[in-house]
């Protein structure tokens, strides 16, 4: 039997919606004269450790949660003082006008983990429980199928998962509501959504791979400040993506780039693609003087509107990327993510007070519904306003180009169709013989790098003798079907070399090798394998990168 711990609402992941969630409800329950206890569990080494993002922070929602963040001394200093648009070719770049969706007057370039550890102080503050170093393995649920919480997992497990002189047992959080605030593809969350079907009627999910670097440049070629976003080259025509440069304080610039997940070539690489764009003639004197100082990657969902799936079901909610609260065509989900956190917690307090209560927990577990509050509010008209957008670039760069300049000046969203996805991005590769395979350049170790001296900046620690949290349903069909087929596109789309594939001197035998001490937990590996052969789950507390401004 396992330790349990009663709360009144547990939280799963302390991000910007798990954070912002967690402090509302404190700070409505205080208006109205109730006591909620409420605990974040974070997988994390310390809050903000896996935080990654560009980031250009509308800050609509922080302005909401907080109207005195200047005064409690939140991380957001630079503020975006100018724009760039440009459309690349191989040689040249061509500025076009800044789209009204992308513009960023009274927006602010912010490091991602630097805003949730502030959060993560602010909740403490208001008597919030944070937990960071465990990672939600399990849901628990209720006899009627309810959720009752969630398990963190084992730890000091050995390889095989027998018990080590370190062994400690997870324990069981108990609540009236669990929020699922895991970020995107978290594991628990996708099991949620299957066993209550809360996609039944919403589109496939579709997402992207973002790539990042920070450096330290040339200060005549800083320009404090400044955002740059370009679409093109080294894309093609018919691959989603783009890149962005945001130029943060003491020459320092925030350097990456996005690949949508629902590409159709195996070869392709989104981490070579990505250095290959620091090679432009146009970008490359950025970097020439300059020092790269920190990497990292993640998935986001792209799906917006139509994708989202049902919020609440029986004992808990879905907030965040979690859900898919992202704005594509703004670049920009954490004043999403963070809206969503406050709504579902507005709801969760408005519920508890018309509700008996019994020793601080409620007695019966119950769909609290936030959807409502969610479509009343500026958030769901945002999202709505954009839902065309990313789906027209199935159509192509130039058609999506021109769609979406008739969708942002003139249409704004009042159209009465709505594009939809159909296939979900594990499901569009094409096979390796039908396409040309990708050349890149090998890394030159000052502009561009390789995997393994990027991994190495991303600050990772897994415990050597952990078990592996990705694991295989087959390895036959890592072989008959991923290198047969498709020529093993998880050693290309994996931003850290996690997997490769080896071959016997003397059989000649394949096999995939995975290389797991080398996961960022990017997912995105859960997302794209064609066959959905890899299956990521949260390794031990406290494993994975440890971003420090990322």
């Amino acid at each position: 039997m396992r330790e349990s711990i009663e709360f009144d609402v547990v939280i799963v992941g302390a991000g910007p919606a798990g954070l912002s969630a967690a402090i509302k409800i404190k700070q409505e329950s205080v208006k109205k004269g109730q006591e909620l206890s409420v605990c974040v569990v974070e997988k994390g080494s310390e809050i903000g450790a896996h935080a990654l993002s560009g980031a250009v922070l509308d800050l609509r929602s922080l302005d909401e949660l907080f109207p005195n963040w200047k005064e409690l001394g939140a991380p957001v200093i630079e503020n975006v003082t100018k724009e760039k648009f440009l459309y690349l070719t191989s040689k040249k770049s061509w500025a076009l006008p800044v789209p009204p969706v992308m513009r960023n007057q009274g927006n602010a370039i912010i490091s991602l983990g630097l805003l949730v550890r502030w959060l993560g102080e602010q909740a403490e503050k208001l008597g919030v429980e944070v937990y960071p170093g465990f990672s939600a393995t399990e849901i628990i649920y209720q006899a009627d199928g309810s959720v009752k919480g969630i398990a963190t997992g084992d730890m000091g497990l050995d390889s095989i998962g027998n018990p080590t002189s370190n062994y400690m047992q997870g324990i069981e959080l108990h609540a009236q509501q669990t929020i699922f605030a895991e970020g995107c593809r978290g594991s628990l969350s996708q099991e949620i959504i299957r066993k209550f079907a809360l996609d039944k009627d919403s589109d496939p999910q579709t997402y992207g791979l973002g790539i990042k670097e920070i450096w330290e440049i040339d200060s005549k070629m800083h320009r404090e400040g400044e955002v740059v976003h370009t679409i093109g080259w080294p894309l093609d025509n018919s691959t989603y993506g783009g890149t962005f440069i945001y130029h943060l304080e003491n020459n320092q610039i925030a350097v990456g780039m996005v690949v949508g997940l629902d590409y159709k070539n195996p070869y392709l690489s989104p981490f070579e693609e990505f250095q290959r764009f620091k090679l432009h003639p146009q970008i490359k004197p950025l970097f020439e003087k300059g020092k790269r100082i920190a990497y990292g990657a993640r998935a986001l969902v792209e799906g917006g509107i139509q994708s989202l799936p049902s919020l609440s079901f029986k004992g808990g909610m879905l907030i965040g990327d979690s859900a898919g609260f992202l704005n594509v065509p703004k670049i920009k989900g954490i004043h999403m993510a963070m809206k969503s956190g406050m709504l579902a917690a507005e709801a969760i307090v408005r519920e508890l007070q018309s509700t008996e209560v019994d020793s601080g927990v409620m007695s019966v577990s119950k769909i609290i519904d936030y959807e409502i509050d969610f479509k009343k509010s500026w958030a769901y008209k945002e999202l709505w306003k954009v839902r065309n957008i990313r789906p027209s670039f199935k159509y192509g760069l130039f058609t999506a180009m021109l769609y979406s300049g008739l969708e942002d000046y003139f249409l704004k969203g009042r159209g009465f169709w709505t594009f939809k996805h159909v296939r979900h991005d594990h499901e569009t590769l094409k096979e390796a013989m039908l396409v040309p395979e990708i050349s890149y350049p090998k890394p030159d170790g000052v502009i561009t790098f390789d995997r393994a001296s990027s991994v190495y900046l991303t600050n990772i620690a897994h415990r050597e003798n952990q078990p592996n949290h990705l694991q295989l349903g087959s390895e036959d069909i890592a072989i008959k079907v991923n290198y047969d087929i498709y020529q093993s596109p998880e050693t290309r789309y994996c931003p850290v070399g996690v997997y490769e594939i080896l071959q016997d001197a003397v059989t000649g035998s394949k096999r995939l090798q995975i290389n797991a001490q080398n996961c960022i937990h990017c997912k995105t590996c859960d997302i794209k394998d064609p066959t959905q052969n890899i299956r990521w789950s949260p390794p031990e507390g406290g494993s994975g990168p440890n971003y420090s401004r990322m």
